[in-house]
């Protein structure tokens, strides 16, 4: 399982690694500055996600050496085990601002949905690996993959979690759409997914979800309410201009009127420091690390490590694009946090094992495929 090999070291993929520290770097800066002002939470947050970041790059250093095909074998296994902290989660764990969707390790609370993302992206990989493709997946053949991401889904939705649940469906579709469907299973997918839209408003969103989307709409009708997140963060984003007002420096992040500039806005502390070329500076780093990531994906020695990588990518591809469209008033808040950037131990650790499964197939693209 462990390979020392030492073209292994003369492959490490430098280029994608200097793109994580980059937008580590503005992450942490970017926490410092919003967060510098708390003084009754105990350990500094920025110390906290330091602490995190060491950790993680503990776990991304064991991906790393670990040939990423035994994941084949151990994906039923992590799928299962996901499941259940789902489920423990659910009944046992601690409920923070109305939901349920935490375990108190003691050092540390996990958010069993945040690793759940990568654990469906290598699941799906595997199954699509074993099964033939031939002349395109019906609606029966996609029966079992969709099976695989409902169940999480449903567990996540109910934490409540909407948001997480609807990445892990964006996730399938991108997989799915990549490896072949038939036109006649596309049609049939599109006509019953635009069919459903005004039967889960009516009978599966919560009120406060349905207020979310009209307040998406129209944030003004309740400035100092439902659209006050919005609002706010659409002033901060705006006012930056085009070089912003400077580190530390931003009203209504520093004035506390920006709510959770930290975690789910904290792109709109970004936005408002360091203004338009700041902001297209951190968009730029994404758009490297997708593109780098697909490059990845094309040139893998084999077709689970292409699935792997195009799912690892597409994953960080809908975190990155949810939240700033979201940030920016584009998308209903929906609490999915910017990869990288935003704070919390469960997102960073996921997001860096992604980066290291990528890292693990491209330092291995020169073996044979089997």
């Amino acid at each position: 399982m462990l390979r020392f090999d030492r073209r292994l070291f003369l492959n490490i993929d430098w280029v994608l690694i200097g793109a994580v520290l980059v937008v580590a770097f503005i992450g942490l800066a970017n926490l410092y500055s919003s967060t510098h002002l708390y003084t009754n939470v105990g350990t500094p947050l920025y110390l906290k996600e330091l602490t995190y970041y060491l950790f993680s790059a503990a776990i991304l250093l064991l991906i790393v050496s670990i040939d990423y095909r035994v994941l084949l074998t151990l994906n039923y296994p992590l799928y299962v085990a996901m499941i259940l902290l789902l489920v423990f989660a659910l009944v046992f764990g601690k409920t923070i601002g109305g939901a349920q969707r935490w375990i108190n390790l003691g050092f540390f609370r996990l958010q069993p949905s945040e690793p759940a993302k990568l654990i469906l992206v290598i699941t799906l990989a595997s199954y699509y690996y074993r099964k033939e493709t031939g002349k395109g997946f019906t609606l029966l053949d996609l029966a079992v993959p969709a099976l695989l991401t409902g169940l999480p889904f449903l567990l996540i939705a109910k934490q409540p979690d909407l948001g997480t649940g609807l990445l892990l469906g964006f996730v399938f579709i991108s997989m799915t759409l990549f490896v072949k469907l038939r036109w006649t299973t596309l049609a049939t997918l599109l006509c019953g997914g635009l069919s459903a839209i005004p039967i889960a408003w009516k009978f599966f969103l919560k009120p406060y979800q349905r207020q979310r989307v009209t307040t998406f709409l129209n944030p003004e009708n309740d400035p100092l309410g439902t659209g006050y997140h919005i609002i706010q963060s659409k002033i901060a984003v705006g006012s930056g201009l085009i070089f912003g007002k400077g580190f530390m420096k931003g009203t209504q992040g520093q004035l506390d009127f920006l709510p959770e500039r930290h975690t789910d806005f904290a792109f709109s502390v970004w936005a408002e420091e360091w203004g338009f070329m700041g902001s297209v500076v951190l968009v730029v780093c994404y758009f490297f690390m997708i593109l780098w990531g697909l490059n990845i994906a094309i040139s893998a020695r084999d077709k689970f490590g292409v699935l792997l990588a195009f799912g690892v990518v597409s994953l960080i591809f809908w975190q990155a694009f949810i939240n700033l469209a979201m940030v920016m008033g584009l998308l209903p808040v929906v609490g999915v946090p910017l990869p990288l950037i935003s704070y919390g131990g469960s997102s960073l650790l996921t997001n860096l094992a992604g980066l290291g499964l990528l890292m693990n197939i491209r330092m291995r693209r020169y073996m044979g495929s089997s």
